[in-house]
């Protein structure tokens, strides 16, 4: 019972493309941060020089805004992804569900 189940939702239409849009939105969504994190990673390594130097006549340096751009990038792709399961990958996963749902009440009549 249970693999007739499982056979169901995974030629579910809803879960096929759940699965592509999910697994294709998470890997961009990692890139972009790996650019980030990494990009401010090897300026760090790289060009010290730069970093150190500072903004206008104040003692701040370059490093601290950038790092607070890699803090603030974080959360807002976060937030970005969070925006999006709630509303479309949940979506799919309820009509999923139903799916898999008045298939089991059909196999049991």
């Amino acid at each position: 019972m249970e693999d007739d189940i499982v056979q169901r939702v995974k030629a579910d239409p809803n879960y096929q493309k759940l699965v592509k849009s999910r697994s294709s939105y998470g890997w961009l969504l990692t890139w972009a941060v790996m650019i980030v994190y990494y990009g401010f990673t090897l300026l760090n390594a790289f060009d010290k020089q730069f970093m150190a130097s500072k903004i206008g006549a104040g003692v701040m340096s370059w490093g601290v805004p950038l790092g607070l751009f890699v803090i603030l990038f974080t959360v807002a792709v976060t937030g970005i992804y969070v925006r999006r399961a709630n509303s479309e990958f949940d979506a799919l996963t309820d009509a999923i569900q139903r799916n898999a749902a008045s298939g089991k009440d059909k196999v049991r009549a």
